[in-house]
């Protein structure tokens, strides 16, 4: 007597097979393949990963600035620890005027250098793209107003406009966030509104239109999310010259003010012993490098992965 025929078992389909499927079962599996292509395009570049792995150290630093830093960063050693140059014991990247440790100082600076650019992004980054969108989808003479409003902030460079919002608002780093603030979203508008007039001819926006949808809804839940990839980039772009305005502020003393651990104004107490003693200057510039490099690195890689095509071209 013959045995009966098993029936043939469906295939177990891999993590990875599940995500990059072409026929996804559902929203939510096909919105992690897509973010798993994304991935995969920017873990092929290794310069990105590079400016990944700054970004997340400096988070790290950041977090545990008070558990690494072995002194503290406002009050220093004025008769026995002042001007120390690196290496020293105790002291790895010496010590300024005021006898202060400059990597405890550095290690406390890089929370103020997040804050500055958490800050300014979420609050410039948000402005831009409302008025960007507003502006591409509306056009006629709203467009004409809110673009003008945009180019007045574009004629001035950024940094001498941020300067005279802090002189008038006063120096301290509340007032010169605010003024970077106020001077970044004009790009980001200009990027918005460019993404916004190649979609809303487009007949997905057309068809949501004869549904009867609004024109505000049209443009937070449908225009807004599409040009956000390219928004997100372009701000990772613009994180290094926010961190350098900061810094022009800072070191022209209108930024973060005495005794806190500022880079820029690191850099100006420091300007005093350039010639003899420069590395009190020096260890703030390297990590203002170092940062604002991994964050353009970052904004690269994050262009070529969310727009390919771009980066062919």
């Amino acid at each position: 007597m013959s045995e009966p025929h098993s029936l043939p078992s469906s295939p177990v389909l891999s993590w990875k097979d599940w995500l990059l499927t072409e026929f996804p079962a559902s929203p939510l599996q096909a919105r992690l393949g897509r973010f798993y292509v994304i991935w995969l395009r920017f873990s092929a570049n290794r310069l990105a990963l590079t400016g990944l792995g700054v970004l997340i150290g400096l988070l790290l630093i950041a977090a545990f600035a008070d558990v690494l830093a072995p002194h503290s960063a406002v009050q220093g050693d004025l008769m026995n620890a002042r001007l120390l140059p690196p290496g020293s014991p105790g002291y790895l990247l010496g010590t300024d005027g005021q006898g202060r440790d400059i990597l405890s100082r550095l290690l406390h600076g890089s929370r103020l250098t997040l804050l500055v650019v958490a800050l300014v992004a979420v609050t410039a980054a948000p402005i831009g793209l409302l008025v960007g969108t507003v502006a591409g989808y509306a056009g006629g003479w709203l467009d004409a107003v809110l673009m003008r409003i945009t180019d007045i902030f574009l004629a001035f460079p950024k940094l001498v406009l941020a300067m005279a919002l802090v002189a008038a608002l006063g120096p301290g780093i509340e007032n010169a966030i605010l003024a970077i603030a106020i001077v970044s979203w004009p790009p980001y508008a200009r990027v918005a509104r460019a993404e916004t007039m190649t979609f809303r001819g487009s007949d997905y926006i057309a068809a949501v239109r004869l549904m009867g949808a609004s024109p505000g809804r049209i443009i937070v839940r449908h225009i807004m999310p599409l040009c956000l990839s390219s928004l997100i980039v372009r701000v990772t772009l613009d994180m290094a010259g926010i961190i350098l305005t900061a810094a022009g502020l800072g070191f022209l003393g209108l930024g973060a003010q005495p005794p806190l651990p500022e880079w820029g104004a690191m850099i100006a107490t420091g300007r005093r012993f350039i010639l003899d003693q420069w590395w009190v200057a020096a260890m703030p510039g390297i990590a203002i490098l170092i940062v604002s490099l991994g964050f353009n690195l970052l904004g690269d890689g994050l262009r070529d992965a969310l727009d390919p095509k771009e980066a062919d071209s």
